[in-house]
């Protein structure tokens, strides 16, 4: 299939091109026979200069653009351009001589072949179709240029959103092991189920989120196990709630986005605390939006930039939501004396 487009399009090109020069002949035929009402005198005329006036246009497209103008060489591109525009007026003048004087004026050829104004007049008559093909050349090469960036700087965000979010995953997986680690020093009967759904986690993130956007339903879902892990390290010292508000049925959102915040309200909020501890949730979903509501208690002994910008994942998050939104997202992280309050605001896919 590909094999055969790529010989279709060098088709394709010629007959652009043979395109091109049959409408440039139609149209000055007209346009000079309409004026002294001679048809075929002004077409047999516009034949005539044809060829001087194709390789004057080529010679220029794929000669002097590519080699000179486009790689800034504009001495040498200057000198050439002298060089050919005289060859091709001198041409030019060639075939007013010996082609158009013996069959429409004969008496043209009484006079010298080389006169220098006649040679300046073909060099003015050949040159716009120059131009005017060499604009559009310019103007494909700066539209493929355009496209060309653009695709590079794709490429380079999309690059940067997969190391962020590969970064996540040692990130989350220091965390559990830590809470794993833990609950085997205490000996505690939970360790093994909390194995499992450590294993389940990891299946998610290694297997079903390699993608751009996942279901809001199954992000939700991980966010629960891992709460579940949470509360199998802290038991009743954790009052965890989250209310859901509008449908998040077919809603979609980037994988692993919401990890960093429920982690740091975690990290931050409830292992440091003696006594009972608490983390609150709400998500909102309306109007092709989006909205968390993160809120947790604070230990006494909890840094005062714990939820700041000195968390990796927290500076994670802020670059994904950047390079994915650009302004059209909010993100507000606030500190109270007792608690600590995430507010995310994004669109939502479907």
């Amino acid at each position: 299939m590909i094999g055969s487009v790529k010989n279709i399009l060098p088709k394709t090109r010629w007959v652009q091109h043979v395109l091109f020069w049959g409408l440039y002949l139609l149209f000055y035929g007209i346009l000079y026979g309409a004026y002294d009402e001679n048809f075929r005198h002004a077409f047999i005329k516009e034949a005539m200069y044809l060829p001087v006036k194709i390789i004057t246009t080529y010679f220029a497209l794929y000669f002097l653009l590519p080699r000179y103008l486009l790689k800034e060489r504009y001495i040498s591109f200057a000198i050439w351009f002298v060089i050919s525009a005289t060859l091709a007026g001198i041409l030019q003048r060639f075939v007013t001589y010996y082609l158009e004087y013996p069959m429409f004026h004969p008496n043209g050829q009484n006079y010298p072949l080389f006169i220098p104004i006649k040679i300046i007049k073909g060099v003015v008559g050949i040159y716009p179709v120059v131009f005017f093909a060499v604009a559009i050349k310019m103007l494909k090469y700066w539209y493929q240029s355009r496209q060309t960036q653009q695709e590079l700087s794709n490429q380079k965000l999309e690059a940067e959103l997969k190391l962020l979010k590969t970064q996540i995953h040692p990130h989350f997986l220091f965390n559990t092991l830590n809470n794993l680690y833990a609950l085997t020093l205490k000996k505690a009967d939970t360790a093994p189920a909390m194995v499992l759904k450590i294993s389940d986690l990891i299946n998610y993130m290694l297997y079903e989120c390699n993608v751009k956007c996942i279901g809001l339903s199954k992000e939700i879902k991980f966010i629960e196990n891992y709460v579940e892990i949470e509360k199998m390290r802290f038991g009743d010292r954790l009052d965890f709630s989250l209310t859901l508000h509008g449908d998040i049925d077919d809603k979609k959102i980037p994988p692993l986005l919401l990890l960093p915040f429920f982690e740091n309200a975690f990290k931050h909020g409830v292992s440091e605390e003696l006594e009972a501890s608490w983390v609150s949730a709400t998500i909102g979903i309306g109007q092709g939006r989006m909205k968390l509501k993160l809120e947790n208690s604070k230990g006494e002994y909890t840094s005062s930039h714990a939820n700041g910008d000195n968390g990796i994942g927290l500076k994670n998050v802020k670059r994904r939501l950047e390079l994915l939104y650009d302004d059209n997202h909010q993100l507000q992280i606030l500190e109270e004396q007792d608690t600590y309050l995430v507010i995310l605001d994004i669109p939502i896919n479907q």
